[in-house]
């Protein structure tokens, strides 16, 4: 029997069990153009069906775009239990000392029970760059992708405390690939191999929003869309992720995303903070400078700490100021975490620990005759979790406010927007660099330009232990490993 009848027959067998559930469902226009598919294509179509849950779906589409009212529990929070930037520069918050939460968390890092996660699902589309964001040239100097400067940040820190930090990175359906030919290619920017796990998100489809109905992309599938950096806790289960730390003895995971080249990978003063405080994931914030930032909030909303997207933040709510005229809700969120690994172990018993939120959008569908359809307005319902949505369910949850210049540059924009573009980025990693050095005794001339690799120097401590760091720099240097 020939490889082609094979998978027919396979198909054929699945599809006439799914029938019945189709048409229970009323569901059974996608398989309209099931006789016009080849075998490929209708085992294709047949295991994306197989992989909904259509109760859950109905469920989703009878809730429709709303959900909590945030703008009622916005009013009624409080600011979220932090350590901040003054405490934590003054030596502690009178709970914790500074220095012995970074004492902590080398303890940790020295003894290999560190992981780093990367979200890297994301296509750069917003930048006129149809590849993965995270192949995107960043380094303001070398070119480095972001990619290269996140690796090697990682190795850096494996370097620094002897220990083997596994990578975990995060994929997507459309980015899995490429990235994981340009890491081959690139020999993991010398990272062992047995320390690279990628691994690839769920999807989740689209629905019409007036029916409820699937909406099919071509004639042999649906549409599918990324389920939302809330997918990466299932993720790490089914690729097998959780058990290789188990193994290992990672017991700690620092989050982030692949958009932001500031990251301090697996800061060890971070670290100690999410140990002394006995947490079970502790974020990393950073103070909004005025009402209108677009960063979620953290803040306590009945004894929990959540997220409020900016989004959900009513003006007045987030113009409110405390007595000494600061912001009352200051905390931004930058998508910055450490999980413990036994909670993310115990969320994967929780069905509800990650609600899906809902969000009206507009998506190109295959119509009765087979035609494509670029909807006008947003037709459809996409569904997606988001990975803050575990902070109710944490114990012990605690936000640790950073300097916004030292952690917090995204790319997300193309050219000409404010802020966030790769103009933007790159002026904060040469500021940074450049404070480094100043700090560590170097004479940066005004208009020198300064990258430094994370191979020469991890951060701030790592330039001034360096005995060979230049007197003066009056030119554009790239400092390298």
């Amino acid at each position: 029997m020939g490889s082609g009848v094979g998978v027919l027959m396979v198909a054929l067998q699945h599809y006439e069990q799914l029938v019945g559930r189709l048409a229970s469902s009323g569901q059974g226009h996608v398989l309209r153009f099931f006789d016009e598919l080849s075998a490929q294509e209708r085992s294709g179509l047949v295991a994306q069906l197989e992989s909904i849950d259509f109760e859950q779906l109905a469920l989703l589409c009878r809730q429709g775009a709303g959900g909590i009212d945030w703008a009622a529990a916005a009013r009624s929070a409080a600011p979220p239990k932090a350590v901040r930037l003054s405490e934590r520069v003054g030596g502690g918050n009178g709970v914790w000392d500074a220095a012995a939460a970074r004492q902590r968390g080398v303890e940790s890092l020295e003894r290999g029970q560190v992981g780093v996660i990367l979200v890297a699902g994301g296509q750069g589309s917003r930048l006129g760059f149809e590849h993965p964001k995270g192949l995107f040239s960043i380094g303001p100097i070398s070119n480095a992708s972001l990619l290269q400067i996140h690796c090697e940040k990682v190795l850096a820190l494996a370097r620094r405390y002897g220990a083997s930090v596994p990578l975990y990175m995060m994929t997507s359906p459309v980015t899995h690939e490429e990235q994981l030919e340009y890491l081959r290619h690139h020999k993991n920017f010398g990272l062992p191999a047995e320390d690279v796990f990628l691994f690839c998100q769920g999807t989740m489809p689209a629905v019409d929003a007036q029916t409820g109905k699937l909406l099919m992309s071509t004639k042999g599938s649906l549409f599918l869309s990324p389920d939302g950096h809330g997918g990466t806790v299932a993720a790490l289960a089914s690729s097998g992720a959780i058990d290789d730390m188990r193994r290992r003895g990672i017991e700690h995971l620092f989050y982030f995303q692949v958009d932001n080249p500031l990251t301090p990978i697996g800061n060890a003063e971070f670290v100690g903070y999410h140990l002394l405080a006995e947490s079970e994931l502790t974020s990393m914030a950073v103070a909004k400078q005025t009402p209108q930032d677009k960063l979620g909030v953290f803040a306590t909303i009945e004894g929990k700490t959540q997220v409020i997207e900016y989004s959900d933040l009513p003006e007045d709510v987030a113009a409110e100021r405390d007595e000494a005229g600061s912001l009352k809700f200051w905390a931004g969120s930058i998508a910055v975490h450490l999980f413990g690994v036994a909670f993310l172990e115990r969320m994967l018993s929780h069905k509800d620990a990650l609600p899906f939120h809902i969000a009206r959008k507009k998506v190109p569908f295959l119509n009765a005759e087979g035609e494509l359809v670029n909807a006008r307005e947003p037709n459809a319902l996409k569904f997606e979790r988001f990975i803050f949505d575990l902070l109710p369910h944490a114990r012990n949850a605690l936000v640790v406010e950073y300097a916004e210049d030292e952690v917090f540059a995204p790319l997300k924009n193309a050219p000409g927007a404010e802020r966030d573009t790769a103009e933007y980025v790159r002026r904060f990693m040469v500021g940074q660099h450049r404070r480094w050095l100043e700090q560590a005794g170097t004479i940066v001339s005004s208009d020198a330009r300064v990258e430094i690799s994370p191979l020469w120097a991890l951060d701030a401590e790592g330039v001034a232990a360096r005995h060979d760091r230049p007197a003066r720099i009056e030119q554009a240097v790239y400092l390298r490993g």
